[in-house]
């Protein structure tokens, strides 16, 4: 079994966050959505399966970057005036970077990892 780690992550402005592709980016309405969406990208291949339909050559992508975590979790919570974000997951760091970028761009910071 692989190592689970803990991400704790900061969005600002969560009403505004979106990724650059509308397709692909997150149009929830608060942190309950945004954990649902966050969590079902990372359990589920079906974010990565419309992202590489949109490459010019979805053949050549690599498999590995469609790695998923069934068992992922992901709680989100309004906190002053920014959203607090935990994930934890067996993903590595890129991965959960790759599909929080396709849902809200770079609007997220990652304050910690630590083991779960």
């Amino acid at each position: 079994m692989t190592s689970r780690t803990h991400y704790y992550l900061q969005i600002k402005d969560l009403k505004h966050a979106r990724g650059p592709e509308s397709t692909l980016s997150y149009d929830g309405a608060g942190p309950n959505d945004f954990a649902a969406a966050l969590q079902e990208a990372l359990r589920s291949p079906l974010l990565f399966q419309r992202w590489r339909a949109m490459q010019p050559d979805p053949d050549s992508v690599d498999e590995h970057l469609g790695v998923t975590d069934q068992i992922a979790t992901v709680s989100a919570k309004a906190v002053d005036l920014h959203t607090e974000v935990d994930v934890i997951s067996g993903l590595p760091m890129s991965i959960i970077r790759q599909r929080l970028n396709w849902l809200i761009g770079t609007n997220w910071q990652l304050h910690d990892v630590r083991p779960a």
